[in-house]
């Protein structure tokens, strides 16, 4: 017998199911439906997961609403604007875990109801195609409202759908690979001697860097593809064909590239695999990588040690080795605001086309005091921007990332990059062990097929 609770405040409900298989897609169903009512509860009571009073809807627009996670960025960004608005609205502020935030907006949208539903919500660059695309009618266009040539172009694609515009873009997660001055100087190498490689040749200094110094290149995370993403997104490739939908792995080059660098790494010794957030933080804040190949939002976490100022610097990503069409520049995370077209849907887009959409002074402040990049052009050029950093030895890094922002390939992060990664994990592992390339992708073709057809 199963017994499955649901508790509300003070609803609590007991359901006792019979334990037949002929019963089992009841309790599926039950269990559906108790999450519906879980998240609408929830919406008319209290979202936050750590500030805010109220998950309700604005309907007279007298009020905003917004969700967004991470206190120290995405919240802390949307309080400096809250702070410059001119308007007449109050802006209430929901923190969840954007894991949270991602369930509630799929389970709302599903079932058709906008009660509870924020006046304006984050999503990630990776999953808003699959909201844009499933939902087109509950997003309010903001066409009217923002010009996207504004904007770095790789983020209108990510944020439109038909023709419209939907999200204002945020921040950029534009790569770069942080790396140990140090360390290259104690195997006689130089900045120069890593600035616009591709990866076999960086992969070169490392093996002559890590026999001088002992140490590792970087650290890799094995349920983590976000190195496979940057990589063959230099390229202009992604897991999916143009169409954002179709798995585009059997027989992609790039991707087949970017397997074998990985391979390399590990074959060369030259990898402290990591499980969590504070061993990747700890394993360069403790000095035992040469280099942390990522977005431009880990600053904030490799300054945190002092004892290294002077120590580091920033270099282009890497180019995928062989490929002509490879860059050195690319992408990694990254959001933008959109707007839930309820009630009071234009106080918000107003709020965000006075802030985000238009306000350069404002990205000089977000940039001074949470080190958030956005994407916003105009901005690009103040004087935050070429701001000589002293921990990174006077490098204006900003500047730096703010260049290769522009050259970033374009691509079509469509509806399955989470999913389609899941099974791109395994496929790897099994290459790795000596599975052959060609046949791990096309493994991970066909179960990527089935389980998304």
């Amino acid at each position: 017998m199963i017994i499955l609770w649901y508790y509300n405040d003070a609803t609590q409900i007991a359901v006792t199911i019979c334990q037949r298989s002929d019963n089992v897609k009841k309790l599926y169903a039950l269990m559906a439906t108790l999450v519906v009512l879980t998240l609408g509860a929830c919406a008319n009571n209290n979202l936050d997961d750590g500030g805010g009073d109220s998950g309700s809807t604005a309907t007279d627009g007298s009020e905003i609403t917004a969700w967004a996670w991470d206190p120290n960025f995405n919240i802390r960004a949307l309080e400096i604007a809250r702070d410059l608005y001119e308007g007449e609205a109050a802006i209430e502020i929901i923190d969840s875990a954007q894991d949270d935030i991602i369930q509630r907006l799929n389970v709302m949208l599903s079932s058709g109801t906008t009660n509870g539903l924020p006046n304006i919500v984050l999503i990630e660059d990776y999953r808003a195609q699959s909201f844009l695309q499933a939902y087109p009618d509950m997003f309010y266009d903001l066409s009217d409202y923002i010009n996207s040539e504004d904007f770095a172009a790789y983020k209108i694609p990510l944020t439109s759908f038909e023709g419209n515009l939907y999200g204002v873009p945020f921040d950029t997660g534009v790569t770069g690979v942080y790396i140990r001055l140090d360390y290259l100087e104690a195997a006689d190498f130089t900045v120069a001697d890593v600035t616009n490689v591709d990866w076999n040749q960086l992969i070169d200094v490392a093996v002559a860097v890590k026999e001088a110094t002992g140490k590792h290149l970087l650290t890799l995370d094995p349920n983590d593809l976000g190195i496979i993403r940057s990589m063959i997104q230099t390229a202009g490739s992604w897991v999916t064909e143009a169409d954002g939908k179709t798995p585009n792995l059997a027989g992609n080059p790039y991707l087949e590239t970017a397997f074998g660098v990985y391979k390399r790494l590990m074959e060369e010794d030259l990898v402290i695999p990591v499980t969590d957030w504070s061993q990747f933080v700890g394993a360069f804040n403790t000095g035992d990588v040469v280099s942390v190949p990522t977005g431009n939002w880990i600053t904030p976490s490799v300054m945190a040690e002092p004892s290294q100022l002077g120590s580091w610097a920033v270099i282009p990503y890497p180019s995928l080795p062989g490929i002509s069409t490879s860059v050195n520049a690319s992408n990694l995370g990254g959001s933008s605001w959109y707007v839930l077209n309820v009630d009071g849907k234009e106080e918000a887009a107003e709020f965000l086309a006075s802030t985000f959409g238009s306000n350069q002074a404002f990205y000089q402040t977000l940039l001074e005091e949470i080190g958030a990049m956005g994407t916003f052009v105009p901005a690009l050029n103040g004087d935050m921007y070429h701001l000589e950093v002293e921990f990174f030895g006077g490098q204006k890094i900003y500047q730096d990332f703010a260049r290769w922002t522009q050259e970033i390939p374009q691509v079509n992060y469509g509806l399955h990059t989470y999913v389609i990664e899941d099974i791109l994990v395994v496929a790897l592992q099994n290459y790795l062990g000596g599975q052959d390339l060609e046949a791990a992708l096309a493994e991970a073709q066909s179960q990527a097929e089935s389980q998304i057809n």
